[in-house]
């Protein structure tokens, strides 16, 4: 597929699969044309990719661990993930996203008793007007 289909059935605007590109995050092939054809796995590595950013993750990182993130239920260690670095950055990184969870659902929880407290305050006003 061509880049505007992926990035339709993505919703990733052109632009930033193009960045993704320049990341290492996503590997095009090209056809006699020149244009980029990305096969059907793309779009799963770009929700993949997309999902990692969102949780917060760098690009940096992300191009060290999604090799390793293809199948999920299939855990292969390949020898550069093996560095005491480099779990040390992933715990660190998972520690960050686990606060980023907490405060989200903090947030979340302050918003729906707002929001229940007002729709009871409707509720209430809508049964005093239909008492007048």
């Amino acid at each position: 597929m061509r880049i505007g289909e992926l990035s339709r059935r993505t919703g990733v605007p052109a632009r930033m699969l193009r960045y993704y590109e320049e990341q290492d995050l996503l590997r095009p092939d090209r056809a006699a044309n020149g244009y980029r054809v990305y096969p059907e796995a793309a779009v799963h590595r770009v929700q993949q990719v997309r999902g990692l950013l969102d949780s917060g993750l760098t690009t940096d990182i992300i191009r060290r661990v999604i090799p390793f993130l293809d199948r999920p239920d299939d855990i292969h260690l390949h020898p550069d993930c093996l560095t005491p670095e480099l779990a040390d950055l992933l715990r660190s990184e998972a520690a960050r996203i686990q606060q980023r969870v907490e405060c989200m659902s903090r947030n979340r929880d302050r918003i729906l008793a707002y929001l229940a407290a007002v729709e009871a305050a409707k509720r209430t006003a809508a049964s005093g007007e239909a008492g007048s």
